[in-house]
């Protein structure tokens, strides 16, 4: 019971994610419709200790994914997503760091990180 339980609760999540990625501009939710496929994927066979950090992870990502979009859509007057914190860094695989570069080059087109391809 406890299982089913837990998928449930997997699933609702990856679906309210998905849901809340219809408010961002299509280029970006391409980019995370497919990021997030890609992590649920990955982690389906995790060990419990690490589903509850997965989780809790992505759980504070849709809070604050819906928290900057709002009712209405994006708000212009702020960009969305937010820095990374140092110590949050510094708790990153190597593996992950080298994802997130990639992430970052996708998102802007230019290794250093600034908006616009050229």
């Amino acid at each position: 019971m406890a299982t089913r339980t837990h998928v449930r609760r997997v699933r609702m999540l990856y679906k309210t994610i998905l849901r809340l990625h219809r408010g961002l501009p299509a280029e970006i939710r391409i980019l995370g419709d497919g990021y997030v496929r890609d992590e649920f994927r990955r982690h389906k066979g995790c060990v419990e200790s690490e589903a509850d950090v997965f989780l809790h992870e992505w759980t504070n990502y849709a809070v604050s994914l819906a928290e900057q979009l709002g009712l209405k859509g994006p708000h212009t007057s702020r960009p969305l997503g937010r820095y990374l914190k140092e110590e949050d860094l510094q708790k990153l695989r190597d593996e992950q760091v080298c994802q997130l570069y990639e992430l970052m080059i996708a998102a802007t087109g230019n290794p250093d990180g600034t908006r616009g391809k050229t």
